[in-house]
């Protein structure tokens, strides 16, 4: 019982925590897209009235407020709450994921917890996982605002990342092979296109998904992405808000691939091959 419910308090600890690392996050892509850095206290973007402490609490400020700016009463964007949950959502399902993998391991049968949270190879794995989460929640916001892949986000992320593996056990051989296939498919779209395709962002994001997910699962994250791609853009061709030929922005299904194949790429390959 003890167990069981020390298990439900690191849940309760695990999501506590995403939803303010999705805080974070809603600050870092906005003082991006300014040029301003992190050390200064956050502002309303429309007023640029300071925010106090209690009205930058993830999620519930925004509940109390009303979804609004306590000093000039101006709507506050749903990105904020939304990038939180999420977040918070997202790394609930990795700890998930990663107590699972654990107890496989352990060859544990009941809700152990205490001996994975003193394994240092379960809590860089961990830590990994919500590193790759919050850079393709980056990625996702920041493409769909502004259609623009940063490179000051995805290439020190690609040597986190790498770093990270090594630690972990993935052979660089595997990492650098899967980062070139990545990187290659849209360097040879951009080249051919000369830009008008994809945009030169999606080759640095082709090189940390290679990076992050390894062989094979590369290549699932990217059929993965232009499926859903294919169907949100049909979908929204049939709905009237895009035309054929519109810009979509790429960025947003590659990163929402590469997280559902970081949790389920081995389910995603073996079901694909049993089709046949």
């Amino acid at each position: 019982m003890t167990s069981y419910f020390l298990l439900l308090t690191s849940y309760f600890f695990i999501f506590i925590f995403g939803l303010c690392i999705g805080s974070f996050l809603n600050c870092l892509i906005w003082r991006l897209r300014k040029g301003e850095g992190m050390l200064n206290r956050s502002y309303c973007p429309k007023c640029k009235k300071q925010i106090a402490w209690h009205d930058n609490i993830p999620v519930l400020s925004f509940i109390l407020l009303g979804g609004k700016c306590r000093h000039c009463k101006k709507p506050i964007s749903i990105q904020y709450p939304l990038v939180e949950l999420i977040a918070g959502i997202l790394f609930v399902i990795a700890f998930f994921m990663n107590y699972e993998l654990g107890i496989m391991n352990y060859g544990f049968n009941n809700f152990y917890i205490l001996p994975l949270i003193h394994d240092s190879l379960f809590i860089i794995h961990l830590l990994r996982d919500f590193f790759i989460i919050s850079v393709m929640i980056i990625i996702f916001i920041y493409d769909l605002r502004w259609y623009l892949i940063l490179d000051k986000v995805v290439l020190p992320s690609c040597l986190i990342v790498f770093i990270l593996n090594l630690i972990l056990g993935i052979t660089w051989q595997n990492m650098l092979i899967s980062g070139i296939i990545g990187s290659s498919f849209f360097l040879f779209q951009f080249a051919v296109s000369k830009g008008k395709w994809i945009g030169g962002g999606d080759i640095g994001l082709g090189l940390l998904m290679g990076f992050a997910l390894g062989w094979p699962n590369v290549l699932a994250a990217i059929f993965l992405a232009y499926l859903i791609g294919s169907i949100v853009g049909v979908g929204l061709i049939l709905a009237g808000r895009k035309q054929w030929g519109s810009k979509i922005p790429l960025g947003i299904f590659l990163s929402s691939a590469s997280v559902i194949v970081l949790f389920w790429g081995e389910q995603i390959i073996n079901w694909y091959f049993n089709l046949f």
